[in-house]
């Protein structure tokens, strides 16, 4: 959840760590931190957005070739000042940063405190960093290898990289369930958690795998083993990142631009898949696993969050076109209720990060009961896309505001696409149908352009509705996982409390909440289910609810109804939920621009989570 970047080499660190660190802000922003060494050892450290570090830091001393830095997402210990990283060791000799839980820390304090360590923060990462001291003091070895042993004595997730006082052409990074990548420059040595802070001076990178550590030195060696003490190949990779997708390019947030996105990102993820002239879709991750998606007897889709709506709607779309059972878990559920799993299962992991750590856990339990497994992913080299069997990227770009849009979408439309293969595979819909849904699948970033050229109706309605406490969702099939995606980005971002409901379960206990201030959202595109929800729409008002009705282009019959009416072009339904989902993002983002509230970094969230 936290950001770490580091630089070792020919250039001042200063300007490239507080550089990074806004980079990685949408990891956290609790507080923020840097240390430089030039002689001495320099550590700033603020509790605030990273902005704030900045202004502090402005009037000190900056100088210095090899530093550290971090922006806090905080676990242990309140977000201030003293719980700021880096955290220093007693004696001041080694710094350093961390992303992750130390779950045994307090044993180690414990004895620590004994040996005489002092400690000033409430942090697990306090902790770690005076373990290492204590290694390297006790055993006389060089910090690496301190390093190395006192990571043998830890149970948890880490990513750190640590400073050593007294060697100024050194730097040791590792990593275990988070994320960490180490750039290669011409200039020298850059470690960070995504490759945002790199990408602007180096496009060569060296992904991190569990339980390895890294040694980079001034002189351009680089020396990486594992835990057990075992040198590793370098294998080096091309950062897959262009430097304007982390930029705002005129937009006022990066949700915004985001959003704005969809029509290209969605087009990204059909690139070289999708063959109108041959009406086919290609997956290179899935013609590896062909045979076990034609055997297999059950789909588990496992996700997070927005993932688990695009699971969802997975499970809609290959039930109806596939006619293989899916069952989608949220992760940290399904990690922990002992699941029946054979090998006649794939379990598909949906991760934007591809770092979050329920989903990587619950992969890990799956691969151990023989399932295969099967990722969904964003960000290339990540965890999830290395660990899987096979996957599939969606190529939706970086994506820097907190709260998933394009990722979403992007999700969707490569399910939407492995759904269409399968059928064709399994023969499981008609060649009509078939034809129907590929030509309506590649119109879909055209007609995603046309609901973004229409905003104007979605900014009036939410000057209507910004002051509304609670707010309901509501759909049926493919768009009762919509109505939830749209609660969610309601809540995530403007602080208003919203649920998603099937449609007809509102009889069933919501309706109660129903009066002139409640605010219902319904997504009313489906016309196998049209009948219903005009009744549901009926029932509303009746209760003198207001309704927001996003409806087919020419709708008549529920705008008629409805207070406001959002309308979006016309596609075959499986394919409704990559439209509707568009004025659900737009809505609650106006809302939470006229509220006030920060869209791109949302309170107590964090964009990746990579602890439990």
């Amino acid at each position: 959840m936290c950001g770490i970047v580091a630089y070792l080499g020919k250039n001042k660190a200063y300007p490239i760590l507080i550089k990074g660190l806004k980079r990685l802000e949408y990891r956290g922003y609790d507080s923020a931190g840097v240390a430089i060494l030039n002689g001495q050892l320099n550590i700033y450290k603020k509790r605030g957005k990273v902005q704030e570090l900045e202004n502090f830091v402005h009037t000190k001393n900056k100088s210095g070739s090899i530093g550290i830095g971090h922006t806090r997402w905080a676990t242990h210990g309140k977000p201030n000042d003293t719980n700021a990283h880096p955290h220093v060791s007693s004696s001041g000799r080694f710094t350093l940063v961390h992303n992750g839980i130390i779950e045994n820390y307090a044993v180690i304090k414990e004895a620590l405190e004994k040996l005489g360590h002092v400690f000033t923060s409430d942090t697990d990462t306090e902790v770690l960093v005076n373990l290492i001291e204590e290694i390297h003091t006790s055993e006389q070895l060089p910090v690496e290898e301190a390093v190395r042993i006192a990571l043998t004595k830890v149970v948890g997730a880490y990513a750190i990289v640590v400073l050593d006082a007294e060697n100024p052409n050194k730097l040791v990074a590792a990593r275990q369930s988070s994320p960490l990548v180490v750039g290669i420059g011409a200039d020298g040595f850059y470690v960070a958690s995504d490759g945002t802070p790199i990408v602007e001076y180096t496009k060569k990178v060296v992904y991190l795998k569990d339980e390895e550590i890294v040694t980079l030195h001034r002189n351009g060696e680089i020396c990486i083993k594992s835990i057990d003490n075992e040198v590793q190949s370098l294998f080096i990779q091309e950062l897959e990142m262009e430097l304007e997708a982390l930029e705002k390019g005129g937009y006022e947030s990066f949700m915004l631009k985001e959003i704005h996105e969809q029509t290209k990102s969605i087009t990204a993820c059909m690139r070289g898949r999708l063959n109108l002239e041959e009406l086919t879709i290609h997956l290179g991750g899935v013609q590896e696993l062909l045979p076990k998606f034609m055997e297999a007897e059950r789909l588990i889709i496992i996700g997070c969050g927005t993932s688990w709506h695009a699971g969802l709607i997975g499970e809609y779309l290959i039930e109806d076109l596939v006619r293989i059972p899916v069952e989608v878990e949220y992760a940290s559920e399904f990690r922990y209720r002992n699941p029946i799993l054979t090998e006649k299962d794939i379990v598909i992991a949906i991760s934007q990060s591809g770092e979050t750590a329920d989903t990587l856990a619950a992969l890990k339990l799956a691969k151990e009961k023989g399932a295969t497994t099967f990722g969904i992913v964003n960000v290339v080299g990540s965890s999830i896309a290395r660990f899987t069997d096979a996957g599939c990227y969606i190529h939706a770009g970086p994506e820097i505001g907190v709260a998933s849009t394009k990722a979403f979408t992007g999700q969707v439309t490569l399910l939407s696409m492995l759904s269409l293969l399968l059928a064709k595979e399994r023969k499981t819909i008609s060649e009509a149908y078939y034809k129907s849904l590929i030509l309506s699948l590649a119109e879909i970033p055209k007609k995603v352009e046309i609901v973004l050229k229409n905003t104007a109706p979605i900014k009036d309605i939410a000057n209507q509705i910004m002051n509304a406490s609670n707010a309901l969702y509501l759909g049926r099939g493919y768009n009762f996982p919509v109505a939830l995606e749209g609660a969610l980005k309601l809540k995530e971002i403007s602080y208003i409390h919203a649920e998603g409901y099937p449609a007809a379960e509102m009889k069933h206990g919501p309706i109660a909440l129903i009066d002139e201030n409640m605010p219902l959202i319904v997504i009313a595109t489906n016309r196998s289910a049209y009948e219903k929800v005009t009744s549901n729409v009926q029932e509303v008002k009746a209760r003198k609810g207001i309704v927001i009705a996003i409806v087919l282009q020419g709708d008549e019959e529920i705008s008629e109804l409805a207070d406001y009416a959002i309308e979006i072009p016309e596609t075959e339904e499986p394919l409704t939920p990559l439209l509707a989902s568009i004025p659900l993002q737009l809505l609650s983002y106006h809302i939470a621009n006229l509220r006030g509230c920060n869209v791109d970094q949302p309170r107590n969230l964090a964009k990746s989570v990579t602890v439990e």
